[in-house]
């Protein structure tokens, strides 16, 4: 699999060096061979030796001479074996910005820089972020419910202006909520582990006291990476810290919020309510409370999926090639150890 390389072609010139000038490189792709998103991998030169599957065996003759492994939406267990049998990687990049799927232990050990796709999506979970604000604060599933009765229904609504958001992770998918919210007029406050990496766009508590920042808010947004530390951050104790009033927006891990806890809290008036794109377990068993709870508006893990997504997540990687090909430094370089 091999693309042109012609700015006639793609439509997008290099911006640091002319693609001809580029040493070969070998990279090897995690994806079903056949998936659209690959396509944006034709704006590589032909120089480039490029081997796409979903299976292991398509990658054994290639993989001792491999310069770039690519995580595209494949198999996380070929991703690892592909890994393994790749000695002379010099950079490993996941499509995707969530982690849990890409870091295993031979990957953080390895002095292989990882990159991923964090901030690409921000833009869009910032507007569902926006949108399950509004959907609480305006009564929405009434709105519907009444319209499909035929029933006129007058009711007050909420303003949000006033209101505070808390934001729990604020990183580019929180920097790009608070974005949203402002001209809202809601009042931002935020949790992330280094507090001093924030500008003054925002009041922002540490870790330990995540409590105390729940206390204040009308609306909370889970936006944190998946960590050993975030695993379960938001279970009873953070639940019953929340207001009676205030609302659970998960748009970062699902493991980040203890779904048990989550259950109880709005089946008994912990919180007002919850807006969950992201769970445990996905699919989201047939079934599952969730579904049935009137206080909770679900997603199945869409609220990121804009038409174009996975190719604008590919040529995200396009541009970090480019980079990796003139000796420029990454984008996105992870934090194996943190896990983000």
């Amino acid at each position: 699999m091999r693309g042109p390389s012609t700015p006639a072609h793609s439509g997008l010139a290099p911006t640091f060096l002319s693609w001809s000038f580029m040493a070969a490189l070998t990279l090897l792709v995690i994806a079903h061979p056949a998936a659209k998103h690959l396509k944006v991998l034709d704006r590589l030169p032909d120089s480039t030796h490029i081997v796409a599957g979903n299976q292991i065996e398509i990658f054994r003759s290639a993989a001792a001479g491999a310069d770039i492994l690519l995580h595209a939406l494949g198999p996380k267990d070929v991703f690892q074996s592909v890994f393994a049998i790749s000695p002379n990687l010099r950079w490993v990049h996941s499509m995707a910005a969530g982690l849990d799927g890409t870091l295993f232990e031979d990957i953080i050990d390895s002095p292989v820089p990882l990159t991923n796709g964090r901030g690409v999506f921000a833009r869009s979970l910032g507007e569902w972020a926006m949108a399950a604000i509004l959907f609480f604060a305006k009564d929405l599933r009434r709105l519907v419910r009444s319209q499909q009765a035929g029933r006129w229904d007058q009711f007050d609504v909420e303003w949000v202006h006033g209101k505070t958001l808390g934001i729990v992770g604020y990183g580019a998918i929180g920097e790009a909520i608070a974005e949203r919210a402002r001209p809202f007029g809601l009042r931002i406050v935020a949790c992330r582990r280094r507090p001093e990496l924030s500008g003054n766009d925002a009041v922002v508590f540490p870790p330990d006291r995540l409590s105390e920042m729940l206390g204040l808010c009308d609306y909370v947004v889970v936006a944190a990476p998946l960590t050993p530390e975030t695993r379960g951050l938001i279970g009873e104790d953070a639940l019953r810290a929340m207001k009676p009033t205030a609302v659970l927006i998960n748009i970062g891990r699902g493991p980040v919020v203890v779904e048990a806890a989550l259950e109880r809290a709005l089946r008994e008036g912990w919180i007002r309510g919850a807006a969950l794109d992201v769970f445990d377990q996905e699919p989201l068993p047939e079934g599952h409370a969730f579904y049935k709870l009137e206080n909770v508006l679900l997603s199945p893990h869409s609220a990121d999926h804009t038409p174009g997504w996975s190719e604008s997540a590919m040529e995200f990687f396009v541009q970090n090639f480019e980079r990796f090909a003139a000796g420029l430094p990454l984008l996105n370089v992870v934090d194996k150890k943190a896990g983000y």
